[in-house]
């Protein structure tokens, strides 16, 4: 594994771990963390959450600054009938991360496809490799 890929999974790490522990305010108190697969490119990372229920109404991504949070609303549209047996839990998403700045913020893009968001994370032009020509 890449160092800035094995760094940014640390990061990862560090902050899902801090938000487990100790939950924003703001956030619903019965959330669960989605579960993520980063990739990394030449061009820069991919970061895929599966999130179940949710579409694409339902979904928020919010760059703060190097803070990139996922939050994922699941619609409720149980049938109108008595509940047997139940293994799924009615929860939300919410997932932060700290974002390297090594990416290009401003070039983020995503998109929702059967429940699992892609993010597409490009890496700054000033840390791309390019070949130098030598006179």
């Amino acid at each position: 594994m890449a160092t800035a890929t094995m760094n940014l999974y640390k990061t990862m790490n560090a902050v899902a771990h801090k938000e487990t522990h100790n939950p924003p305010a703001a956030a619903p108190q019965n959330w669960v963390l989605p579960d993520v697969n980063i990739f990394e490119t030449d061009q820069g990372y991919v970061l895929e959450a599966e999130m179940p229920g949710v579409s694409k109404t339902g979904l928020e991504v919010l760059l703060e600054g190097n803070t990139l949070t996922l939050l994922g609303h699941r619609t409720d549209e149980a049938p109108k009938a008595e509940l047997l047996y139940r293994e799924s839990q009615p929860a939300d998403f919410r997932r932060v991360f700290e974002l390297d700045p090594a990416i290009d913020a401003g070039k983020i893009r995503a998109q929702m496809h059967q429940g699992v968001l892609t993010l597409d994370l490009p890496k700054a032009e000033a840390v791309k490799p390019r070949r130098i020509s030598v006179e």
